[in-house]
């Protein structure tokens, strides 16, 4: 509010945010809705650039919501693109076909800005899939600037404590999320289709336990009892085996308060799963399989690359004694500290 009255006062505003809140008083002006609740979309990016050829044959209208990401004009006409969840998509205005009012508009709008639009698809000469846009509305107004084009967002601090901003403008980034989450589907899907039942364990525990860490500490007012964020998983899984589920697993978040770095956070993702009558040994065998299953359906392959080094997935893996493998390592007889 205290920026608007500024506005309103006539007082210059500097800087890319000063400039961008000009704009959107402009846009109030002419009677915009500058963030509306809703917008009726038929199709994502991916969709129109995987069916180019038969919705460009058919003329069909399509309408996409996302960012506007790039932006460069020639005269009357306009081109650009536009980032859903999907991926990113060409756009193209022609001062004719929308109106001089329209494209004048259009011209206020920034790249990060959220639009809708609406059009025809059809290939430039130099064959990129691109949306003819025949209208559209604005749905939110972005006041702060993107990294820029070329350099990107490299600040890693900045990275790690906007991780929306890192996902804009990080495409690999984006990529990481997405892998993410179709290796944890197919871990559900691998224990689910061998009987295991997927359950949820207290977070709040009087009695800690399964691993060696220290807790965070709280209070429960009304038991007057103090209770610590778990660390593991295991003793209330247990619990679930002696009780008859003769199969069991959590995909959860622990907490251990502990140092912090780059790999090491202090709440993460835990897979733990039990089995009534196996043994160690089915246990990597069942391992194995799950993980080779996730690579394939995540990778498409059980050959991988691990920064400089490429692993092969493929089962069986090679089973070594735990004390013969870090005798091995670090070039030392282990076995006499047993």
């Amino acid at each position: 509010m205290a920026e608007k009255r500024k506005m309103d006062a006539g007082e210059q505003t500097t800087g890319q945010r000063g400039r961008r809140l000009e704009k959107l008083n402009l846009l109030r002006g002419k009677g915009l809705e500058i963030f509306p609740h809703h917008f009726s979309r038929t199709h994502l990016a991916e969709e129109v650039l995987s069916r180019t050829e038969p919705l460009a044959e058919s003329q069909e209208t399509v309408r996409l919501a996302g960012r506007l990401m790039s932006r460069r004009g020639h005269g009357k006409t306009s081109f650009g693109h536009i980032m859903d969840g999907s991926g990113r998509i060409q756009i193209y205005l022609r001062r004719d076909e929308i109106g001089e009012e329209a494209f004048e508009t259009f011209q206020l709008f920034d790249i990060g800005d959220i639009i809708g639009l609406w059009g025809p698809v059809f290939k430039t000469r130099t064959g990129e899939t691109t949306i003819q846009v025949q209208g559209f509305q604005l749905l939110a107004k972005s006041l702060r600037d993107l990294p820029e084009k070329w350099h990107g967002l490299r600040d890693k601090e900045l990275r790690y404590r906007q991780r929306y901003l890192d996902l804009i403008v990080n495409h690999q980034v984006r990529e990481t999320f997405l892998l993410r989450t179709v290796v944890i589907s197919s871990l559900r899907r691998f224990l689910d289709e061998r009987g295991f039942l997927e359950v949820e364990t207290p977070v709040l525990q009087p009695i800690y336990g399964g691993a060696a860490a220290e807790p965070f500490i709280t209070h429960h007012k009304a038991l007057g009892l103090k209770l610590y964020l778990r660390i593991a998983d295991e003793l209330y899984l247990k619990r679930l085996i002696v009780g008859g589920f003769e199969r069991v697993y959590e995909l959860s978040k622990d907490f251990r308060n502990e140092g912090i770095d780059r790999t090491h956070n202090p709440e993460f993702t835990m897979l733990e799963l039990y089995q009534a009558y196996a043994d160690y040994g089915d246990m990597m065998q069942l391992t194995e399989e799950m993980i080779g299953q996730a690579a394939e359906q995540a990778r498409g392959t059980l050959r991988i690359q691990y920064s400089d080094d490429p692993v092969d997935l493929s089962p069986p893996w090679k089973r070594l004694p735990f004390f013969e493998a870090l005798s091995g390592e670090i070039g030392e007889d282990l076995s006499s500290w047993t």
